[in-house]
């Protein structure tokens, strides 16, 4: 008998309409006391400064969340009058980029945040009457949970934000759980064949998930857990920076431009390598994934290892498939959202946990930690899905189509549970280091290898 390849449905489809009103209304107001965790935790000096010029200053973020939930939500959705309309233009994003910010007429830190309060009162206003069902934008409250994923987006850009900071730590999170895996095999087999990739059963997918379409790869294996520190110290300290074999000529290029012989806020200390880390210095703990590394960094350590970075659709195959049923599955473990024993997702931790420490979020081929604790590079292009439609606007994804960026999967300890699943696609410049990206390899298997 064939299995019928699909995707498992998803459950918020099944919420009554006051359920699924309680359920946006929880996940915005999850990122806004986020939000306000991440202003608050520094004085307003810190707020209005630029740390990175990758970066803009923290209160423009803050304020320019509340600009989009304005335009969508109060607007858009609630047809109501602008709140504010003289600041659409300073918080358009694309209209201003990051380095250029701190000279716009931003509002101040008190002001921006009585506006993002005045914008949220009126928006869960707009939640307790807006039909959840005839418009596309209001179906299933996604216009409320893309306002959500916004700001989740720009609350980790907040995190990174800190990350780049200098001073002492205002943020503080406990630790993170200890292995409890017991001993992983090296990588895991995925076979050839099938699968369905994206998403069309998913009420908050955005458009670049779209449409859930049926996907075949070759046989390969993927690391088990993404590369730890010490695996990416064996590349480092075995000249690994010093050898342009393992480099693209692109990457070469790069790292020797700029100067770059280490992962982002690391630092060779007398008695080994130390890094930087929310203001915390301390030794590179050797367990942990390898964060703050660029696509070419992951790209020559994978070929320093004899390896090669998976694809988008290995990565997601290997995230989602199950064999038992046929079906792709929401996450590694299932289709419900994530619990504190699964993944280390949003800032619980204020770094990636050790490998092996979440076994209940294996995927159904064993593969470990997908989501969550780091972004993961795969070595694929961004670009549409056969029968991609912009949705809601073609600035979310659209402009981005093509090959100067490259997708990333699976979050980060910095991620929120809103704004990731084992469909959601990031994607940024093969250059970037500030975000909170590692890496899995892969490689083909060779025949009758298995």
């Amino acid at each position: 008998m064939t299995q019928e390849l699909s995707e498992n449905p998803n459950p918020l489809r099944e919420l009554s309409p006051q359920d699924l009103r309680a359920h946006a209304a929880e996940a915005m107001t999850r990122a806004r006391a986020r939000s306000a965790l991440l202003t608050d935790a520094v004085d307003d000096s810190d707020l209005v400064r630029q740390h990175s010029k990758l970066m803009s200053p923290l209160v423009w973020d803050l304020a320019h969340i509340g600009s989009q939930e304005e335009l969508w939500l109060v607007r858009d959705v609630g047809g109501r009058e602008p709140v504010r309309g003289d600041l659409d233009e300073i918080y358009d994003a694309f209209m201003h980029a990051r380095a250029d910010r701190p000279s716009l007429p931003m509002l101040g830190p008190a002001e921006a945040r009585r506006y993002v309060g005045e914008v949220r009162a009126k928006s869960l206003e707009v939640l307790e009457t807006a039909p959840l069902e005839g418009s596309r934008l209001t179906e299933s409250a996604f216009a409320f949970g893309m306002i959500t994923q916004h700001e989740q987006q720009h609350d980790e850009t907040m995190l990174a934000t800190h990350q780049l900071r200098r001073g002492e730590p205002v943020l503080h999170a406990p630790e993170p759980p200890p292995a409890r895996s017991g001993r992983l095999p090296a990588e895991v087999f995925v076979p050839a064949g099938p699968f369905v990739m994206g998403t069309s059963a998913e009420p908050w997918a955005l458009d670049n998930e779209r449409p859930a379409h049926e996907v075949s790869v070759a046989a390969f294996f993927i690391d088990t857990t993404p590369v730890t520190n010490g695996q990416y110290l064996e590349f480092l300290t075995g000249g690994g920076y010093d050898e342009e074999r393992w480099w693209s000529t692109a990457g070469w290029a790069h790292i020797k431009q700029a100067g770059i012989d280490a992962p982002r806020f690391w630092h060779r200390e007398p008695d080994g390598w130390w890094r930087t880390r929310f203001g915390v210095h301390e030794p590179v703990p050797v367990a942990e994934p390898v964060v703050h590394v660029s696509f070419h960094e992951a790209e020559a350590y994978a070929a320093w290892a004899g390896k090669r970075l998976p694809t988008e659709p290995e990565w997601e195959k290997a995230a989602r498939y199950d064999p038992a049923t046929g079906r792709s599955r929401r996450f590694p473990w299932g289709d419900g959202e994530p619990t504190s024993d699964q993944a280390n997702l949003g800032q619980r931790h204020l770094r990636p946990a050790v490998a092996g420490a979440y076994p209940e979020g294996a995927s159904p081929l064993g593969v470990h930690q997908l989501i969550g604790d780091v972004w993961e590079w795969t070595s694929s292009d961004f670009g549409p899905y056969p029968g991609f439609a912009v949705f809601p606007y073609k600035e979310y994804s659209e402009v981005f189509f093509g090959p100067d960026y490259k997708v990333l999967r699976g979050g980060s300890f910095g991620t929120d549970v809103a704004a990731v699943r084992s469909t959601f696609r990031n994607w940024d410049y093969p250059i970037r280091r500030q975000i909170f990206s590692g890496f899995r390899c892969a490689r083909d298997a060779g025949r009758g290898e298995s």
